[in-house]
């Protein structure tokens, strides 16, 4: 009971190259969810429009915007990666000025990352298997997601803010990095298989 309290009291900050990845992967997926946003408005306004995206059959982003998942909670996606990223910069920028956050906070900033990471998962299966088309600003905030995902789950359980055995906090410690590269890896395999005949045409 007491080392429950004591978790729960406790603070924990991270150094400045967790934070500025914070900052950099906000920056990212806000950057991403900004031109979306406004590709969106304008296909909205015109019908013919093009976004500067789209490229190609694959790398059409008209087709993705105009999809039903484009809207999976009835607004368009990005409008949620322009509040769910913001969060993330802001987090990012408080960790560089020394902010430190309670057990709490950071268990529901990595419910917000795993809620995150679900969902491009979701949106990347859809991409490639129902709508048959990418988006390259959409590739950008799959990414910063993901790495995003990885290390802060690395923190919660390095920081032991999460019950976890010391060979699994052993391994986030060295080889975060790892599973970062492998997540990202996958998907850029499928992406290269999905239109390997595109790519070497």
């Amino acid at each position: 009971m007491a080392t429950t309290a004591g978790r729960a009291a406790r603070t924990v900050g991270a150094g400045w190259g967790f934070a500025l990845l914070l900052v950099l992967t906000g920056a990212a997926g806000l950057l991403a969810s900004w031109v979306i946003t406004i590709d969106k408005f304008k296909l909205l306004e015109d019908p013919d429009f093009t976004p500067g995206c789209s490229l190609n059959p694959v790398l059409s982003c008209g087709s993705v915007m105009e999809s039903d998942q484009a809207e999976a909670f009835g607004f368009p996606n990005p409008m949620l990666g322009l509040v769910a990223y913001g969060v993330v910069i802001c987090v990012g920028v408080s960790l560089l000025a020394g902010a430190q956050f309670p057990r709490w906070y950071w268990l529901t900033f990595e419910a917000g990352c795993v809620f995150g990471v679900g969902f491009v998962s979701w949106l990347q299966f859809e991409s490639l298997y129902r709508i048959n088309a990418l988006c390259l600003w959409c590739c950008l905030a799959w990414i910063a997601t993901i790495i995003l995902f990885w290390y802060v789950t690395s923190l919660v359980v390095r920081s032991r803010l999460v019950a976890a055995p010391g060979r699994l906090v052993s391994f986030f410690g060295e080889f975060t990095w790892v599973l970062t590269v492998l997540h990202l890896g996958v998907v850029g395999m499928l992406i290269l298989t999905r239109w390997w005949d595109f790519w070497t045409s």
